[in-house]
């Protein structure tokens, strides 16, 4: 059945629930990621006429949010705006759960909405449950089954799933994983990542919007963004590199730049693209260590077009972000994990993907590999693993059914 049809078929079965009879629906992002994923949802949301959206941004990260609710042209309801410089995962803990609980009280959620891994998602599933106020967690059922990797993330998505009534599980994997922590199949919901959603939709904007992608590469990258233009133009290597994960700091991240700065060096055709964190645990490292590698631009945080045309045009993706590693594949890009462990690991049984930890040697062998075309593992016409793009439309149908029985 389609999910258009299965929409208009709770409908016509619940004729007491129509439009006088709103649901009002509470969706929450705290982080870029987090508002990158759920801005599909939120898009199928306000078609929804039997549904009130209401959307909460906790600002667990302000800038980087920021730029993503302006370019998906949402506007928050309520805006918790809880960043503060060095404050710890207890402070930001105890400031989420306060706000959220004032916010909710306020708002009258019939339902609400959490994406993912981060200090937002449970500290917000938390307070919800704190009111009695049902939970849907979105990207639910990712593992890696090590207690510190990565951290807090890892137990985020344990918690946040002890607190939750639907669980909309992007693969099979996520659900075997939700099923043997004991969640009940009826409350598992396989939808596809919405991640593929939001690459599909700024991908297409993209193509029929070439000037858009020029501003966003000039603000991103000044002079350098023209750099990049003609490398793409060209059809030269171009190698896209992003770091940010806590269990890397110090050793790691060092580890990290010497290995790019022996790839740069090696590959001098090739243009690596890095955009710096604003941890200062991350930038402060790479600039020292990376800043002068001529064929290394270093920027900063990409506005989310920039990055996704980096990605459509890209040779190699080296990263530790879950996002690049589930919005990678639907571009046919290889991608290599700086970590040690990942919870995304169809691609990787798929041949889109290769853990690559983060020890120089292991970095630089597997970088050579793809950047010379000896890799044997990469499947490049594999279909994304992770979606069709349709993983929102999946998650508003079963949460309408949801909201209809309430």
């Amino acid at each position: 059945m389609d999910v258009s049809d299965a929409r208009l078929r709770a409908l016509e079965e619940n004729p007491g629930r129509m439009p006088s009879d709103m649901r009002r629906v509470a969706v929450v992002v705290g982080t870029r990621p987090e508002a990158i994923k759920m801005a599909p949802v939120i898009r199928v949301l306000e078609h929804e006429p039997t549904i009130k959206p209401i959307v909460i941004a906790t600002a667990q990260h302000r800038d980087m949010l920021d730029q993503v609710l302006k370019l998906f042209k949402i506007a928050p309801d309520y805006d918790l705006n809880v960043m503060l410089p060095n404050q710890t995962l207890g402070e930001l803990s105890g400031r989420l759960i306060e706000g959220m609980s004032t916010v909710l009280t306020k708002c009258h959620a019939d339902y609400v909405l959490v994406h993912g891994d981060t200090t937002t998602t449970f500290s917000a599933a938390l307070a919800s449950y704190y009111q009695k106020i049902p939970v849907g967690h979105v990207e639910a059922g990712l593992r890696t089954h090590r207690f510190y990797e990565p951290f807090p993330e890892e137990k985020n998505r344990q918690l946040t799933a002890v607190v939750t009534t639907l669980h909309f599980a992007p693969t099979l994997r996520a659900k075997e994983n939700l099923l043997a922590e004991g969640v009940v199949e009826n409350n598992i919901v396989v939808t596809g990542n919405t991640a593929v959603d939001a690459a599909q939709l700024m991908s297409h904007q993209l193509d029929t919007t070439f000037t858009m992608m020029e501003r966003d590469l000039g603000a991103d990258m000044g002079v350098r963004s023209h750099e990049i233009l003609d490398q793409v133009s060209r059809k030269q290597q171009l190698v896209l590199v992003t770091v940010h994960r806590r269990e890397s700091f110090d050793a790691g991240i060092l580890e990290i730049c010497a290995a790019l700065e022996t790839l740069a060096r090696a590959y001098l055709q090739a243009l690596f693209v890095l955009p710096v964190h604003r941890n200062p645990n991350v930038y402060g490292p790479i600039h020292a260590k990376l800043g002068q590698v001529p064929n290394i631009v270093l920027t900063e945080p990409l506005s989310y077009a920039s990055l996704i045309y980096l990605l459509k045009h890209a040779s190699l993706v080296m990263t530790d972000s879950g996002g690049i590693q589930e919005e990678a594949p639907s571009f046919g890009v290889p991608v290599l994990v700086l970590r040690a462990v990942t919870e995304r690991p169809e691609a990787v049984e798929a041949g889109l993907a290769r853990v690559a930890g983060t020890a120089r040697a292991s970095i630089v062998s597997e970088g050579h590999s793809i950047l010379d075309g000896s890799a044997e593992w990469f499947r490049v016409k594999q279909a994304n693993p992770y979606g069709d793009g349709k993983a929102a439309e999946r998650i508003i149908d079963r949460l309408l059914r949801e909201l209809l029985s309430l």
